[in-house]
């Protein structure tokens, strides 16, 4: 068995001995670290197992995901992964303006925040009640998202350096929290929005939003799939590399950045209003808010920028981590630590995250394993040639 394989096994047989063990003690929690596990182990065999088989290996993956909630049913097993696949949907579509083109963008929050207001609005001034019917509206969060990336986009790309561009996110994000407090006649200020809440009884509330995070989640990371191996995503990381050159080759670099900032604009609003449906209300500090972007960055840098699979890792990770750690303490602000420790680890102990430096000493190790084979080799060439000459 090749060494890839076998590391692949090793993982995955890892992985089934923690599942089984954590399935028969039943907890929700055992659940959410047992969905973790087997996620991660699939991911992990996207790379060490052989292209061919990488479609397969996603699609266990998401069948895995698809029969957890109907294995581990509880509210507190439910909840913390709709937010993880939340997030993997968000993190994914940011990554295809942070990671592949480079551009660092801390206010992508306000994307989320307009597509929580925006079913939030829509379902109020129209009357709607809760229900299925929702979800569709949740899709408009998406387009005002969009629209919204436009206006936005043509003011921020026009700055060349990187630092200029965060800092004009950041403050496009104060901006709509600003606008969401003081528009009292639209927002109601302060005292929020609610959304309607459907009649579905407890044990089941859960579940409809957790299959429409994961349908949001698988759509997202096939968009980025798709862009990151088009002529489009060559042209984002040409430019991520270095614009200038890019430019010089005939990239147009301006409609690039602008394209891939409004494309990742559009799930991360869906995103927020899956997020207001499912709080049921909403609150200006609450949907635009700084930490979500925190989040974002970390769980994009955790796993790796600028790769498909980085984003992904560093949700599951993440955002389980974080929603256990604040159930089980009690507290709040543990979060925010186990955020500043995590990204003291992955700065020093692995600056490019967790896939990229993973697959890199992969890459070292199999390089080195070849030289010591060619080495070995070369040796036993020698004598056998000079048995030779000796018998000439």
């Amino acid at each position: 068995m090749k060494p890839n394989n076998m590391l692949a096994a090793g993982v995955i047989s890892l992985a089934l001995a923690i599942l089984l063990p954590l399935t028969v003690l039943g907890s929700s929690s055992a659940g959410v670290i047992a969905f973790v596990v087997l996620v991660l182990a699939a991911l992990w065999a996207v790379y060490t197992i052989e292209k061919r088989r990488a479609l397969l290996t996603s699609l266990i993956g998401v069948i895995a995901a698809i029969a957890y909630p109907l294995v581990f049913n509880s509210t507190e097993a439910t909840t913390i992964m709709f937010f993880a696949l939340l997030y993997v949907a968000i993190a994914s579509s940011w990554n295809i303006i942070g990671g592949f083109t480079g551009y660092i963008s801390l206010g992508h929050a306000a994307f989320f925040g307009l597509g929580a207001y925006t079913i939030a609005l829509v379902a109020d001034r129209l009357g709607l009640s809760g229900g299925y019917g929702l979800f569709a509206v949740a899709l408009l969060g998406g387009v005002a998202a969009g629209l919204f990336a436009i206006p936005m986009g043509y003011i921020a790309l026009r700055l060349r350096t990187i630092h200029s561009f965060v800092i004009v996110t950041i403050a496009f994000l104060f901006m709509y929290q600003l606008l969401a407090f003081n528009l009292q006649d639209a927002t109601n200020g302060s005292s929020g929005l609610a959304v309607p809440q459907p009649d579905w009884s407890g044990a089941f509330f859960n579940i409809p939003f957790y299959f429409a995070a994961l349908l949001l989640a698988v759509l997202t990371v096939g968009l980025a799939a798709w862009i990151r191996n088009s002529r489009f995503g060559l042209g984002l990381m040409a430019i991520r590399d270095d614009e200038d050159k890019a430019a010089g080759v005939g990239v147009d670099t301006w409609k690039h950045k602008f394209t891939a900032y409004v494309i990742s604009a559009v799930p991360i609003g869906i995103a927020g209003a899956i997020y207001a449906y499912f709080s049921s209300y909403i609150y200006p500090q609450t949907v635009f808010d700084p930490m979500i972007d925190l989040t974002i960055v970390l769980s994009a840098f955790l796993g790796g920028m600028g790769t498909l699979l980085g984003p992904i890792l560093g949700s599951l990770v993440l955002q389980p981590a974080q929603q256990l750690l604040t159930l089980y303490t009690g507290a709040a602000g543990w979060d925010l630590v186990l955020f500043g420790v995590l990204f003291l680890v992955v700065i020093l102990l692995m600056p490019s995250g967790i896939v990229p430096t993973v697959v890199e000493r992969m890459r070292r190790a199999r390089v080195q394993e070849a030289v010591r084979k060619a080495d070995a080799l070369s040796q036993d060439a020698v004598p056998d040639a000079a048995a030779e000459g000796g018998q000439g």
